[in-house]
C-alpha cells in the first residue's frame, strides 16, 4: 500500500513539473530567442566599435550647433537601454493581455525594420536626451551599456517568462514584450548609425597619426 502511495506520487510530481517545464520551456523558440540574442550582441558591436579609438575631437564634434555629438549619441544610447528596459520590466510585472495581441499591426522583423529607419525622424524623451542623463564620460556611458548588454542577453537566453501574452502600447501602436526587446537592441542601431553621419560630415576632425 506504502509503495503503491509513494509510486502514484511520484508519477504526480513527474507530470506536474514535466508540464510546468513544457509551458515555461516553449515561451519563446529556440529561433526567437537566437534572433533576439544575436540582435542584441550585432548592434551593441557596432555601437561600441563606431566610437573606439576617436579624439576627444572627434567625439565633441558637432556638425551643427544643435546636433548632438558622437559622445553625446553614446550617452542617448546607454540612457535609452535603461529607460526602455524599465518599461520592458514594468510590462512584464503587470498582469498578461492576450486579448490586445489583435491590436498588434507589425511582424517582428518589420519592427526592427521601423526603428532602425533614420529616414523617420523622431524627438527623443526629455529625461534620455545626453545633456540629462547624467554621463560624465564616454567611459562611463560604455561601461553602464555594457553592463546592460550583458543582463539582457543572459535574460533573453534563459527567460521562462510569456513575453509574446504581455503587449504594450507604444506612440506608433500595440506591441508584445518580444517586439519590445527587439526594439531595445535594434534603438541603438539606430543612433549607431547617427553616430556614423556624425563621422562622414566633412568638417569631421582628423584622427592621430
Amino acid at each position: 500500500m506504502i509503495k503503491r502511495t509513494l509510486s502514484r506520487l511520484l508519477l504526480l510530481l513527474l507530470l506536474v513539473t514535466g508540464f510546468a517545464g513544457t509551458i515555461s520551456d516553449n515561451t519563446l523558440d529556440k529561433a526567437e530567442r537566437k534572433y533576439a540574442a544575436g540582435l542584441m550582441k550585432e548592434t551593441y558591436k557596432d555601437a561600441v566599435k563606431a566610437v573606439k579609438g576617436l579624439t576627444p575631437d572627434q567625439l565633441q564634434f558637432k556638425a551643427a550647433p544643435e546636433k548632438w555629438s558622437v559622445q553625446e549619441c553614446f550617452y542617448h544610447i546607454a540612457a535609452a537601454e535603461k529607460m526602455l528596459w524599465g518599461l520592458f520590466e514594468a510590462s512584464m510585472k503587470g498582469a498578461a493581455n492576450p486579448e490586445k495581441r489583435a491590436e498588434i499591426k507589425v511582424s517582428d522583423e518589420e519592427l526592427v525594420t521601423m526603428v532602425k529607419d533614420r529616414t523617420k525622424k523622431a524627438d527623443a524623451p526629455v529625461p534620455i536626451q545626453p545633456k540629462n542623463t547624467g554621463y560624465k564620460s564616454l567611459d562611463e556611458a560604455m561601461a553602464d551599456y555594457k553592463t546592460s548588454r550583458a543582463e539582457h542577453i543572459k535574460y533573453i537566453k534563459t527567460s521562462t517568462e510569456d513575453l509574446r501574452n504581455h503587449v504594450v502600447q507604444m506612440p506608433f501602436g500595440w506591441i508584445d514584450c518580444y517586439q519590445l526587446y527587439l526594439m531595445i537592441a535594434a534603438h541603438s542601431n539606430r543612433h549607431t548609425q547617427q553616430i556614423n553621419e556624425v563621422k562622414a560630415n566633412a568638417g569631421f576632425p582628423a584622427g592621430k597619426n
